[in-house]
């Protein structure tokens, strides 16, 4: 059996990652796709505080359970279902239930640090960077963690400026160099991801 195809999405917070993921499900049957959120492979914190699980940097390589993300990709890339971690980001760890994933012709990884982690990257066949200005990025970060993550203003701001921006300095931009495609403007771009599915099927022999 073909192995999968694993590819790879990244780029800063609200860069517009899981709008590529979109554009390319578009183009190729959904069936055939898993989908792998980094976020969801947060360290479980149940042992800590709420308090102190507040304080945890999560833009930060150190705050991913990354061994267990690379098990989970070379089992699906070997046929093999896994049980992908859920995160709570109300409660800041993780839940007790898992969603079965199977393993399917395609999966996409997504996440801000998945090219800043060698053994990641080098399990990718195609490295996609989405490149997008901080200011449209800051205020999709905005709006995501207020509507979807249950935060306040004032807590999204002062994370943004504390953790994100310099995680952002350190890690992410630096991983750009590693990318095989850097899509700018927030994966809206037509002719990359064109050019991305071309590729995609040529790799699967379509």
């Amino acid at each position: 059996m073909k192995k999968p195809l694993l590819i790879g999405i990244t780029g800063g917070t609200g860069s517009g990652k899981s709008t590529v993921s979109t554009e390319i499900l578009k183009s190729i049957h959904e069936k055939n796709v898993a989908i792998i959120e980094q976020d969801s492979y947060y360290k479980d914190q149940s042992h800590l505080s709420f308090e102190e699980r507040v304080k945890t940097n999560y833009d930060h390589p150190f705050a991913f359970d990354n061994d267990l993300l690379i098990q989970h990709l070379k089992d699906l890339l070997n046929r093999k279902p896994i049980e992908k971690p859920i995160y709570d980001f109300e409660r800041h760890t993780r839940k007790k239930e898992t969603i079965t994933v199977y393993p399917k012709e395609i999966i996409i990884l997504e996440g801000i640090l998945i090219l800043a982690d060698e053994e990641i990257r080098n399990l990718c066949d195609i490295k996609i960077f989405v490149d997008t200005d901080s200011d449209v990025r800051v205020i999709r970060r905005i709006e995501r963690d207020m509507k979807e993550r249950g935060r306040t203003l004032d807590s999204v701001i002062n994370q943004y400026m504390t953790t994100v921006r310099p995680a952002h300095m350190q890690f992410v931009e630096p991983s750009k160099k590693h990318a095989d495609i850097i899509i700018p403007e927030g994966g809206y771009n037509k002719v990359a991801i064109d050019i991305i599915v071309t590729k995609i099927n040529s790799i699967l022999g379509k």
